[in-house]
């Protein structure tokens, strides 16, 4: 056998093996969905360019089937996962990769299309897809499903939604999520609870370092996102981390099969700087984010460069916070105008919360252009310190110049004011006021009400936190609260409205039962008594119990008439009782039922008994009768 056949069988030996490896058969899908044009919010420039980016690199690994999606509606993006469902039927690798807006109510994650009208929070379960969505999408694939969301940006809408209920809370950037697929990942450009930046050039720093290192030949995924990590950190000077979850089997599983490629990294010198120390303080600072921390860090440098980027940290936190504030006040006075006009209050009353309604909306207005120009001023602020390092290095003037030149005095390499634990105590007391589980002062002291309160968040919101001292941990869960949680309490004649209790007023003639709502009050009627004078009782009552024209009249004392007849006997006398009218002064009792006459003799007068009646005999004088009681 010749040479070349036998080199011929070799190559054609080769071939077949290869042609059989598992790894080269492998079926490998992508879908690329990058959503710029938003309709009713500001357009963002770079989802489109990172989609294109992206699509470019899959095609460059190799996949059979790339699919680039641009600025899709939300019936768009429902046939668009439906079709690549259909091609990861029998993929071994599906990957979905999403840039643009997404937002996460109540602990659930979901994506924004272009054409989404967000004016209430109900609206996110109609106009949006959840994330669960997507992995219904990739659950075909065998091997690996990967879901790639660059969707942690700041929200622009959950600033003008309108809240329906109060505890409802929306969350800043996206909710950790654990699928409960096997062979399952989903990246996120930036951790549960923070927000990614979009960076300064054409594409975010994520798909940047994304690009780089996820089509690696032979690199195994997660230790792609570890080098996706670090490179993003290192850009964006820690603020931004992102973040993997779900779990893979112990062999590797790259998304390119081949070599892995050695990665070395040169060890390099550092650069020796007089301000290392305050800019490591700043940047552990800015990862606490929260005044506490800024004010520390004042506190051990209170000149230079970067107290005054603190300064203005400090007044973008402020500005945030009176925006809030005055955002809630327009809304609850808005609320009691609408109130008093449903239920048609005075003219002046109503007008009254008119113009208080317009003065909570004009605050509200200038809080929102004081925190636009304070964020502003901050993120330039931010961008001058990242190009400061540089001119430090290049002009040793600027580094011992008195703006860049550290304070004298002992420098410290970490904020250990910050750590303390009574300044930890009172951060989570702050956070646990905010959330409307805790009503007591922060004092810093982590007592019995300290840890009810804990208690109560975790019941509200589904935490298992250690309540016998307050933690790191416990600050971290109650801060990715953005609304409150536990449930408003408020005391009786009061009602809960929004995030605070107001008094219950009720209508004129209405008092505040004991079941904390509205009852008309009674009116009590009079009622007459036995004995009462002519001038105490009705008018009714006198009327009916007045003699009749024509009638005689009654003698004083005796409740009755008197009638005189003149005959040829003698003089008659007939008394009759006038009911009702006045009380006889006899000691005979009143039947329960007489004709109404008087018989009287010289002893007494007492009345005609039941059945019987006076007849006019005649006469009449002293001690003789004109009358006698006549019975049947």
């Amino acid at each position: 056998m010749s040479r070349s056949v036998r080199l011929g069988g070799f190559l054609l030996a080769a071939a077949l093996l290869l042609a059989g490896h598992p790894a080269l058969a492998e079926k490998r899908v992508a879908l690329v969905i990058g959503n710029s044009a938003y309709q009713n919010v500001p357009q963002l420039t770079n989802p489109a360019n990172d989609g294109a980016v992206m699509t470019q690199t899959f095609k460059n690994a190799g996949f059979d089937v790339v699919d680039y999606r641009r600025d899709l509606t939300a019936r768009e993006t429902r046939r668009a996962l439906r079709d690549f469902a259909d091609a990861a039927r029998d993929a071994d690798i599906a990957v979905v990769y999403y840039a643009g807006h997404g937002m996460e109510v109540e602990g659930s994650n979901y994506l924004i299309p272009i054409d989404a009208r967000l004016e209430r929070d109900t609206d996110v379960y109609d106009e949006t897809l959840s994330l669960d969505r997507i992995l219904v999408a990739v659950e075909p694939a065998k091997k690996l499903r990967l879901v790639i969301l660059d969707a942690c940006r700041d929200n622009p809408f959950t600033r003008n939604m309108q809240r329906t209920v109060a505890t409802r809370s929306l969350g800043r950037g996206l909710a950790k999520v654990e699928p409960t697929s096997p062979n399952t990942l989903i990246a996120y450009s930036a951790k549960a609870g923070s927000t990614a930046q979009d960076g300064d050039g054409r594409n975010s720093p994520f798909t940047l370092a994304l690009s780089r290192h996820i089509a690696t030949p032979g690199l195994d995924v997660r230790k792609a996102f570890g080098f996706v990590r670090d490179e993003v950190l290192k850009s964006t000077s820690n603020r931004q981390e992102p973040f993997v979850y779900g779990s893979l089997g112990g062999e590797d599983v790259p998304l390119v099969p081949g070599v892995p490629r050695v990665v070395t990294q040169m060890p390099v010198a550092p650069v020796p700087s007089p301000q290392a120390d305050i800019r490591r303080d700043y940047e552990l600072a800015m990862q606490v984010g929260n005044k506490g921390a800024l004010n520390a860090f004042l506190a051990q440098y209170p000149d230079g460069f970067y107290a005054s980027l603190a300064k203005l940290q400090l007044e973008k936190l402020t500005a945030e916070e009176n925006r809030a504030a005055a955002a809630e006040k327009a809304r609850v006075t808005e609320a009691e105008r609408a109130r008093l006009a449903a239920e048609g209050a005075r003219k002046d009353t109503l007008a009254k919360a008119e113009t208080e309604a317009k003065a909570a909306e004009q605050a509200r207005l200038a809080a929102e252009k004081a925190n636009q120009l304070a964020q502003q001023q901050a993120a330039e602020a931010e961008k001058k310190r990242q190009e400061q390092p540089l001119a430090a290095a290049d002009n040793p003037r600027a580094a011992t110049s008195p703006a860049a030149a550290p304070p004298q005095g002992p420098q410290v390499a970490s904020l250990t004011p910050a750590l303390q634990p009574a300044d930890l105590t009172k951060s989570v007391q702050l956070e646990l006021r905010r959330v409307g589980c805790l009503t007591e002062e922060a004092d810093g002291d982590w007592g019995s009400a300290s840890r009810r309160s804990l208690s109560q968040f975790n019941r509200y919101a589904g935490t298992k936190l250690d309540t016998q001292a307050a933690s790191a941990d416990a600050l971290q869960a109650i801060k990715l609260k953005q609304a409150r949680v536990c449930p408003l309490v408020c005391q009786h004649g009061f009602k809960s409205d929004g995030d605070r209790c107001t008094r219950i007023v009720c209508a004129e003639g209405s008092f505040v039962n004991d079941d904390n709502e509205c009852e008309k009050r009674r009116e009590k009627k009079p009622v007459a008594k036995r004995g009462q004078d002519d001038e105490d009782m009705p008018s009714r009552r006198r009327a009916r119990a007045a003699p009749e024209p024509g009638m005689p009249m009654s003698a004083p004392g005796v409740g009755g008439g008197v009638g005189i007849g003149v005959g040829g006997g003698g003089l008659g006398v007939g008394i009759g009782a006038a009911p009702g009218y006045a009380k006889p002064q006899t000691q005979a009792t009143r039947p329960s039922k007489s004709s109404g006459q008087i018989y009287c003799d010289a002893y007494l007068c007492r009345a005609v008994r039941p059945g019987c009646r006076l007849e006019y005999r005649g006469g009449g004088g002293p001690a003789n009768n004109a009358s006698v009681e006549v019975c049947n």
